[in-house]
């Protein structure tokens, strides 16, 4: 087996927790333009979705049919909210051990890159401070296909010069751990095991991880 070469992050749940800032602006979209109410638990399930396709899925909770322009004009709206709303974040938000753990990731000799289907991925980053720490950033800007395509992943490999062999990935999407499955690749989720059954190894979040640990753990 390869040593890992590569680390691969989602943004949302992984470095960040921007769930809720989605959470807000769909739920604002849903009550404001569509005339009912998402819930939490319904929210679980655009995790790692792209924005045409959560939005489609609200649709469809709802049953409401809109045409492709209306669609448009509607997803437009909840990023226009959801970024009023990131605008305001801080290296506060940053989720506990993360910085720690890239430094870690660094000093190993480890590459590091970011696989998201988000559009904001860039300007979230540099609103907490850590843009300079990727040697690569997959975002929805230069994919064609959201998770569970492997797409974002698979790119990612390729910008930091690694076989899918030798990379990990980090999500908290069951989306996203299939992509990175689809993709060839160790995966680790960060969240609830029984909701990241096929992840290879599942961890509360990324505090105190050591690189020798996830090595063994993933029995790299």
């Amino acid at each position: 087996m390869a040593q890992p070469k590569a680390f691969l992050f989602d943004l949302d749940g992984v470095i960040v927790d921007t769930a809720h800032f989605h959470y807000q602006a769909w739920r604002r979209l849903a009550n404001e333009k569509l005339g009912f109410d998402i819930s939490e638990e319904f929210n679980e399930s655009l995790k790692g979705v792209s924005r045409t396709e959560s939005l489609d899925r609200i649709l469809a909770h709802g049953n409401v049919t809109l045409s492709p322009a209306e669609k448009e004009n509607l997803a437009t709206l909840k990023n226009d909210w959801y970024v009023e709303l990131i605008n305001k974040m801080t290296p506060d938000d940053i989720l506990p051990g993360i910085n720690a753990f890239l430094e870690k990731t660094r000093l190993a000799g480890i590459k590091i890159g970011l696989g998201s289907v988000s559009k904001n991925a860039k300007p979230i980053l540099e609103r907490i401070g850590i843009l300079s720490a990727f040697d690569a950033i997959i975002d929805g800007t230069k994919i064609t296909k959201g998770k569970p395509d492997p797409e974002v992943f698979l790119k990612g490999a390729e910008e930091l010069g690694a076989s899918p062999d030798e990379c990990v990935v980090f999500e908290d999407a069951v989306a996203g751990i299939e992509a990175g499955r689809r993709a060839g690749m160790k995966t680790v989720g960060i969240g609830q095991p029984d909701i990241l059954t096929e992840a290879d190894v599942v961890l509360a979040n990324l505090n105190n991880m050591t690189i020798e640990d996830l090595r063994k753990a993933l029995h790299f």
